[in-house]
């Protein structure tokens, strides 16, 4: 079968995580993602641990099913050449502070005279406008701003950091994807191209709408003791007898009541609500949990419709359900010829995606695609160009 984006070429300028994250999604739904790297570092997270056959294990994750060209747009050759390359793109990704691009020449409104169809999708942290647009910043920091870091306990200390980065994927990468197919289908009637400014710190604030809303009026505790960020036993993690953890989320009374049953305390529903008596009911129910082992926490989630789930390490993952049910591990070749873990795109993809390339494996193809020349070519080589 087809996929959807097949047709759709994507030119992806960004480095690390958000970026590259968004054509991931792209090429697994069947667009052709070519990466651009400049001859010398090139993407940091080629060399970021852990490696895994020689390369940065998330960079291959990440860049699986793409193309790799080598291009310094700070060389006297670099702008134009890429004004000749982007003639042949639908979209283009880049995660530079706001202003770069256009210094050297290759900004939107430069690109736009040359590929008016053109769908240019900039990641940053606070967008392209505004006094925080040049600032720098990585994922905490953006959910610092975004008003999400304050929503995670504990009640009476620093809030715990994330272990998901969830501004740069969340507010970023997938907001990114959003973007591009709203303005590709736009493009459909209108025929022209427009710019994404996608803003992570903007998009994070979207994850914490439970908590925005709530605070509009009476409804917002504050961190630790809101509904949803540990004020409440029902919703809460606990310890083990083994030393691990479950998460009890028995936010409806009929789990909440089936829970109690269960273990034999009192279904009384007041349990549900955050306040002072939420102290005695936390004990209570850490108690009961430490009774037993994770394993047999798992033996009673099945026996008992709670919402009580074992809380697992990012290795258990590919061997427990839902994740062994559905397929959402695979394994994904290096181009080295090993063999790497990686996880599913959700939304499909090939079974089998092509591995990760060498940095500007494909550098050559790319530009007589464009419309270079074996001559020209050379000469972007001699003058370090390209790599």
């Amino acid at each position: 079968m087809s996929r959807p984006l097949e047709g759709v070429r994507v030119l992806d300028l960004s480095r690390l995580l958000p970026g590259p994250f968004a054509s991931m999604v792209l090429a697994d739904l069947g667009a052709s993602v070519d990466k651009l790297e400049d001859p010398r570092a090139g993407d940091y997270a080629r060399v970021s641990p852990p490696i895994i056959d020689g390369e940065g294990a998330l960079f291959q994750h990440l860049n699986r099913g793409k193309r790799a060209i080598t291009l310094d747009l700070k060389e006297p050759q670099g702008p134009s050449t890429f004004l000749r390359l982007i003639r042949h793109y639908d979209v283009l990704i880049e995660s530079f502070r706001p202003g770069v691009m256009s210094r050297l020449g290759v900004g939107y409104e430069d690109l736009k005279a040359v590929n008016p169809a053109l769908i240019y999708c900039a990641i940053t942290g606070y967008g392209q406008t505004g006094e925080l647009a040049s600032r720098a910043g990585h994922d905490a920091g953006y959910l610092a701003r975004a008003g999400v870091l304050s929503m995670t306990g504990p009640a009476d200390g620093a809030p715990a950091l994330s272990g998901a980065l969830m501004a740069d994927i969340g507010g970023g990468s997938l907001y990114g994807v959003i973007g591009i197919l709203a303005a590709l289908r736009q493009r459909d009637a209108s025929g022209e191209g427009q710019m994404v400014d996608i803003a992570m710190c903007e998009g994070a604030a979207q994850l914490g709408i439970f908590n925005h809303t709530a605070s509009l009026g009476e409804g917002y505790r504050g961190a630790g003791q809101d509904l949803l960020s540990g004020g409440i036993a029902p919703y809460q993690n606990y310890s083990t007898s083994d030393g691990r953890a479950v998460s009890l989320a028995a936010l409806e009374p009929k789990f909440w009541m089936t829970f109690c049953s269960a273990v034999g305390l009192p279904a009384d529903l007041e349990a549900l609500h955050p306040g002072p008596h939420q102290v005695e009911w936390k004990r209570r129910v850490a108690e009961i949990i430490a009774r037993r082992t994770i394993a047999e926490w798992i033996e009673f989630a099945k026996a008992h419709d709670c919402c009580l789930e074992p809380i697992l390490t990012p290795e258990e993952t590919r061997h427990s359900p839902p994740h062994t049910d559905r397929g959402s591990w695979m394994k994904v070749s290096t181009h080295r010829g090993g063999q790497m873990h990686q996880l599913r795109c959700p939304l499909g993809g090939p079974e089998q995606p092509s591995p990760a390339p060498a940095r500007g494996a494909h550098t050559d193809e790319i530009l007589q695609e464009a419309g270079l020349d074996a001559s020209e070519i050379d000469a972007l080589r001699t003058s370090n160009t390209v790599a």
